[in-house]
């Protein structure tokens, strides 16, 4: 099985984007090596620019570009490019609906060793609350160099999440994807896993060993959480007994919040959250965080037999 980061994916293909599109630059907070800017870096050295450890100088500069016709890049870490720059994201960026792509890695619990300062958990819901923002949370290597590509297409402020954890490649390049388009991968009706970013692997391999239980059940990838996929959430809901939603971010703001304001508004429905529990992270193995947390295989399993 092919495992590989989806900041690695997003590294490469911003390299092929800086081929195919002469107006893209990038931006980095001196993390080129961790985000893999630095593909980006060595190919096009004249349009990448290394703000060093200045987020807030970075947004800003990345705002500039964009006035001036260019297609701003700008990474680092999703606790330092969200939370440590929220000021200038929101007067800089979504107030005057900048074309600016914040690409932030590192998100979630699943950083692992860097411990609760550097999990970023808080981000979905810091993102999707400011206007303008259009939010993507990506779940493997071939979902993540369509939205680098494609966000370039996207006329305005775009936050794209991305992981330090290897998850498995679940698609392949004959796939079709969307900006607001969730993916239902199965049709069962007992229950509807509801997942986004690495906890979609997770879900999938849920799906497969209830399946020999007898317990059969649908995965719904939702790469876009602002704006939702709302008549897939609603359909699902319409179809199977239970909705169940599985994130690597907090369970208040995040894709668990998203979904039950869907399903209030439309097809009122009990969902089960299952994420971090309003709660900081830990120092630890991504894998035993997951479990630690329950947000992985065997905790979605065992919910879903709960329930």
């Amino acid at each position: 099985m092919c495992m590989i980061a989806t900041r690695e994916s997003f590294g490469k293909a911003l390299e092929e984007l800086g081929e195919e599109n002469k107006k893209v630059v990038v931006l980095d907070a001196d993390l080129y090596n961790s985000t893999k800017t630095e593909y980006f870096k060595k190919r096009f050295p004249e349009r990448f620019f290394n703000l060093g450890i200045a987020e807030a100088d970075m947004i800003g500069t990345a705002a500039g570009f964009a006035t001036c016709g260019k297609i701003p890049y700008a990474s680092s870490f999703a606790a330092f490019a969200t939370g440590r720059v929220y000021d200038q994201i929101r007067a800089s960026i979504a107030y005057p609906k900048l074309n600016v792509k914040i690409c932030a890695t590192h998100a979630g619990i699943t950083v692992g060793e860097d411990g609760a300062t550097h999990q970023m958990v808080e981000d979905i819901n810091l993102m999707r609350g400011m206007p303008n923002m259009l939010v993507m949370s990506t779940s493997d290597d071939i979902q993540t160099k369509w939205a680098v590509k494609e966000i370039a297409n996207y006329e305005g402020p775009v936050y794209l999440r991305l992981t330090r954890y290897k998850t498995p490649v679940i698609y392949d390049n004959k796939t079709k994807f969307e900006i607001g388009k969730g993916i239902q991968i199965g049709d069962g009706t007992d229950a509807c896993i509801i997942a986004t970013g690495v906890t979609v692997a997770e879900s999938l391999k849920a799906k497969e060993e209830l399946k020999q239980k007898g317990i059969n059940v649908r995965v719904v990838d939702i790469h876009t959480i602002k704006p939702i996929d709302k008549e897939l959430i609603i359909k699902c809901a319409k179809e199977t007994d239970r909705i169940i939603t599985v994130e690597d971010h907090n369970i208040i703001g995040g894709l668990g919040s998203a979904v039950c304001e869907v399903l209030a508004e439309n097809y009122p429905k009990k969902v089960t959250r299952m994420g971090i529990e309003d709660t900081f992270g830990k120092s630890g193995r991504a894998e035993d965080l997951m479990k630690y947390y329950g947000i992985d295989k065997d905790a979605i399993i065992e919910e879903i037999e709960g329930l």
